[in-house]
């Protein structure tokens, strides 16, 4: 039998929010945003795509390819944050389309769009840090994020070992969890995950071939073996780490909400959006370099209630989105820095390693 867990509708603090955003939102801004959302993600794939011809055919001692490196996993997690985030969310483009063309670039990378269409803009938004329904939360046994989950010995080095652990997050997408949800139908414990229709389960594998071709293959007949295995573990590593972290500091630090499937079900449903602000944080927002590299990701109540809006419309939204909460006693907060936002999640950590809040038995 399925479990459900469901909120309530939007309200008047909704409602309110949407008219308000709407009415700045005009078509003329909505089509400015396009245009410059496109500019970057064509820059987010020179980047990337440069970076990988300069490591494979150009490189010629171990500094030159440290930084290329580097520079391929910033430009790689930059076409995630920036392109095939946005058109996942269909917030790139008008068209359902066009929106799931850029999407495709999730494939590329090695994680596949179809999972995330399911498991991020479905699961994740719709149950924010609800434990049992929210998959980013549940990072069990290896990490406590939830006061609701089982508490292990273990878990009081987690604020340590953690940090390190983020790293191997692309290499769980790029081998294993991709795959689990699409022939167990299930995402944590609601089995919202519908079998793929024969397209995306090509689109899925696919992409995992052309994955492994550029990012292994191609390389291995210009490199010596062995610096191809070193190359790609340290840039998957990098990347991880990355996206890891960023995705962390809007929801599991110490300043957010906290729920599980049984409250919600045993009590009053409660509002979405509301639900939304407050088991989301802002941090840095603005800091405009990292805003800009982010693709808005430090906007991240403003993503949650808007993810059909280019991210590129998120600082001018923000007063608003500040003000109409403050009228409806809505909690909003922000981090001021980036750094203020890993030592929030660096907190969090430390205090669910420890036991705190509710320990049920594991």
């Amino acid at each position: 039998m399925r479990e459900r867990a469901t909120f309530t509708g939007g309200g008047e603090f909704h409602s309110e929010l949407r008219r308000r955003v709407g009415d700045q939102l005009t078509p003329a801004l909505i089509r400015r945003g396009r245009r410059l959302a496109t500019a970057k993600g064509a820059f987010m794939c020179v980047w990337a795509v440069g970076s990988w011809a300069l490591l494979v055919f150009f490189v010629e001692n171990p500094w030159q390819a440290a930084g290329a490196v580097v520079s391929l996993a910033l430009g790689t997690a930059g076409v995630a944050f920036c392109v095939g985030h946005d058109g996942n969310h269909g917030a790139m483009y008008a068209g359902r389309r066009m929106n799931h063309l850029v999407g495709y670039t999730f494939d590329l990378i090695g994680a596949s769009s179809y999972v995330w269409r399911t498991k991020h803009n479905i699961a994740h938004h719709t149950f924010t840090n609800v434990d049992g329904a929210d998959a980013d939360i549940d990072q069990m046994p290896f990490a406590r994020l939830a006061p609701t989950q089982p508490h292990r010995r273990y878990h009081r080095f987690q604020h340590i070992y953690m940090w390190l652990l983020y790293g191997l997050f692309t290499f769980k997408v790029h081998i294993l969890s991709d795959f689990k949800p699409v022939f167990s139908g299930k995402i944590g414990r609601l089995a919202t995950m519908q079998r793929p229709k024969r397209f995306d389960m090509t689109a899925l594998f696919a992409g995992k071939v052309a994955f492994w071709t550029w990012a292994v293959v191609v390389p291995l007949f210009f490199r010596p073996w062995w610096t191809v295995v070193l190359m790609f573990v340290v840039c998957s590593w990098l990347l991880g780490m990355i996206l890891a972290i960023v995705f962390q500091l809007a929801h599991a630090v110490d300043e957010a909400h906290f729920t599980d499937m049984e409250e919600i079900q045993s009590g009053t449903p409660p509002g979405w959006a509301q639900h939304q602000v407050e088991t989301t944080v802002d941090f840095a927002t603005r800091n405009r370099v990292l805003g800009w590299y982010l693709g808005g990701l430090n906007f991240q109540i403003e993503h949650h209630l808007f993810p059909k809006v280019s991210h590129i419309h998120y600082p001018r939204i923000l007063e608003t989105v500040r003000e109409t909460c403050a009228e409806y006693g809505v909690k909003h907060t922000c981090q001021p820095t980036f750094r203020s936002a890993l030592a929030s999640h660096g907190r969090w950590l430390r205090a669910m390693g420890r036991g705190d809040g509710p320990v049920p038995s594991a």
